[in-house]
């Protein structure tokens, strides 16, 4: 079966949305398919005790303001989630739930995107899909032979699950942090936080508006031909939320330099020593998903696809969305989203008005 749209938005999390809102006003007819069975995206799979870096009022999707959740500063993943589920339903998206897209193809001045049994042909494709379900686990010396638990950022719910154990957090970013912070205050397992250099906590009083300010100004300033600044990473790499400043302040957030090699039963250090261990969580990012775009033969370095803004230089009629500062400032965030999703729609009114 095979159905015609203007068009199709691939992935119903915060960037499909955010398009979805920018189709919906410019009059364009469309659909929006989602892997996931329910509402929210990736937010849907967060870990329990993971909040927001900004306030509500600075987390929002355009046209509609996130409220505060009762008694926090900064709201919780599943807040989050009932906010996109309200999204989706306020603004009557037509999302299509538990529908995979497994390719998009070139064919006589369409692109046609093959989900599931149904494809639909359109003239323009948004894809929105985000990098969650392409977690990257480093080519560590002797992961393969670790005899106990190895687990991804994707797959840490609450410290209950590691009662007793030795934990290993591997990664210096936010999510190292937080998950080593989450395990340390909790104190029913044994945390040794590694990283390959010393983590840098930004000042107490920087969350996310800040943060998202530093990032557009780095992007006008790139745009306008003038020095990278460093952006966001010119001031430090872990947001210091609620939990990393009590672990910190308690004296429990400390760090070791990696471990040379993984062993059977833990890990072994540089300096020869060896330590056991009952679990390894790898808080060491993620990849765009983008397999369903191979067939178009785009692909770049290190998994991106050269882009001008949103729009992809090797198919206009395809735009990338939400997947990090080369497909806009901030624009795997809530707030930082809305200006180039409306950038991107814009693209596409005009290249289908011609």
């Amino acid at each position: 079966m095979t159905r015609q749209t203007d068009v199709v938005v691939i992935g119903g999390g915060q960037a499909g949305l955010a398009a979805g809102y920018h189709l919906r006003r410019r009059g364009l007819d469309f659909v929006i398919l989602d892997a996931g069975a329910a509402p929210g995206g990736s937010w849907q799979h967060m870990w329990d005790s993971l909040h927001l870096f900004s306030p509500a009022e600075h987390s929002s999707l355009p046209g509609r303001l996130m409220p505060a959740q009762a008694g926090k500063t900064y709201p919780g993943a599943g807040h989050v989630v009932d906010y996109l589920a309200d999204y989706e339903k306020r603004y009557d998206l037509p999302v299509q739930h538990g529908t995979r897209v497994d390719a998009v193809r070139r064919d006589a001045g369409r692109l046609l995107v093959e989900a599931d049994s149904i494809t639909w042909r359109a003239r323009a494709v948004i894809s929105a899909t985000g990098s969650w379900s392409r977690p990257f686990l480093p080519a560590a010396p002797g992961r393969s032979t670790f005899t106990g638990r190895q687990l991804h950022t994707v797959n840490y719910r609450c410290p209950a699950d590691f009662a007793g154990q030795h934990v290993i957090v591997v990664g210096g970013g936010n999510s190292g942090a937080q998950i080593a912070a989450d395990l340390a205050l909790d104190r029913r397992s044994e945390v040794t936080w590694v990283t390959r250099r010393p983590p840098r906590l930004l000042p107490d009083a920087i969350d996310g508006r800040a943060l998202f300010d530093v990032a557009t100004a780095r992007r006008r300033a790139l745009d306008a031909g003038h020095a990278d600044t460093g952006g966001v990473a010119s001031l430090g790499d872990v947001v210091a939320v609620p939990s990393v400043r009590a672990a910190r302040d308690a004296g429990l957030l400390t760090t070791k330099g990696m471990f040379a090699e993984l062993t059977a039963t833990g890990v072994a250090w540089a300096d020869g020593s060896r330590s056991d261990a009952d679990t390894v969580i790898w808080c060491t990012g993620f990849r765009p998903a983008l397999a369903h775009l191979a067939p178009l033969n785009l692909r770049g370095p290190r998994g991106h696809l050269p882009t001008d803004g949103t729009r992809a230089l090797g198919e206009p009629r395809l735009h990338l969305l939400g997947y990090g500062d080369w497909t806009g400032p901030a624009s795997a965030t809530l707030i930082g989203v809305g200006r180039p999703a409306r950038d991107a729609v814009q693209q596409i009114r005009d290249l289908l008005h011609r």
